[in-house]
């Protein structure tokens, strides 16, 4: 009986430590950040020593009350937040990222991360202090390239050098021998320009015309049923544009994630997002603000709260489009070596 008693009191904990990953219907929210309440801007990339997938994300201040509402004191002093998960689905806080202080800042946001050869590297972008009003004097982002063998420790590669200022938001892929980067160009009238580099450390404008007229950040590029995509967040949800070669691109009519959905917490626009290809699924990890939830109606400051939501991508008709109020089941495999 004792024997057997004792088989009970392992098995019982291992089998509910197993349903806590076995479901893979994500909740609404899929993931909120436990210190600031402020997740967004994720980059997910999977840790392949550790064999977990691993979120970075800017982590907003959002439960910092300033007293005047127009202070963004709150989007700024940021730190890059972490969250691991074993399938994409459930994540768990775990901290705060490392960065050297020789290139970066007390304020961090948009980590982008690409793996390569043994190396991730992150393109971050840093502003040079906290402010209180967008566009201030002295605010101008730039964006830093770090890399590390094992998501922990960070080096300084260098700040990406092109003939503009004020750039922020990076994307980037593989295209052949080389690589392309997409970013948020507020000198450009915050439009998305691009740049391309044969050893990730320098790069060379493709040209001054932005890819789109559209005003956008935090751009998204990826590939998948046979086209580049690119998603851009323009502020009443995301612009969705589909290319043949990466440099000519074509917008899909209407936006993505600009209506709210109908689920708590996913109840305004869709935004800043990062996209996940797992194999002929793709989905979409989207920051949402929480000013359309109940507690916003006595609390003046609720709506500075974020939190992370997924969705699937759709392919139809040659095009994209996400349904937001439908519940989505998945595990992410490992990526191929």
């Amino acid at each position: 009986m004792k024997s057997i008693l004792a088989s009970l009191a392992i098995a019982v904990p291992l089998a509910l430590s197993g349903c806590a990953y076995a479901a893979d219907t994500a909740s609404k929210p899929m993931y909120r950040d436990p210190v600031s309440d402020g997740a967004a801007d994720v980059s997910i990339v999977y840790d392949r020593a550790a064999r977990l997938w691993k979120m970075f994300y800017t982590n907003r201040r959002a439960t910092l009350k300033l007293p005047d509402p127009k202070d963004v004191a709150w989007v700024h002093g940021t730190a890059i937040g972490i969250a691991t998960s074993p399938d994409g689905v459930q994540w768990r806080y775990q901290g705060t990222a490392d960065f050297p202080k020789a290139c970066t800042d007390v304020t961090s946001w948009a980590p982008e991360i690409l793996y390569e050869n043994g190396t991730y590297h992150m393109w971050l972008t840093v502003v040079p202090g906290i402010f209180n009003r967008w566009g201030a004097p002295g605010a101008d982002g730039r964006i830093e390239h770090l890399t590390s063998t094992d998501l922990s420790t960070w080096k300084c590669e260098g700040t990406v050098k092109l003939d503009t200022g004020r750039m922020i938001d990076p994307t980037v892929v593989k295209l052949g021998a080389g690589w392309r980067m997409w970013y948020k160009d507020e000198r450009a009238g915050s439009r998305i320009l691009a740049a391309d580099s044969q050893d990730l450390r320098t790069w060379k404008k493709l040209g001054d015309e932005p890819v789109n007229p559209t005003k956008g950040e935090g751009p998204k590029v990826f590939r998948f049923k046979g086209f580049y995509w690119m998603v851009v967040d323009v502020w009443k949800g995301l612009m969705v544009l589909r290319s043949d070669d990466a440099t000519h691109w074509t917008e899909r009519p209407g936006y993505v994630l600009g209506e709210p959905g109908h689920h708590a917490t996913d109840r305004a626009k869709g935004q800043h997002a990062d996209v996940v290809v797992d194999g002929d699924r793709a989905f979409i990890y989207y920051f949402v603000h929480q000013d359309n939830e109940p507690e916003a109606a006595t609390d003046a400051h609720w709506h500075q709260r974020t939190v992370i939501q997924v969705a699937e991508l759709v392919f139809k008709d040659g095009w994209l489009s996400v349904d937001r109020d439908r519940d989505v089941a998945f595990r992410l495999a490992p990526p191929s070596p």
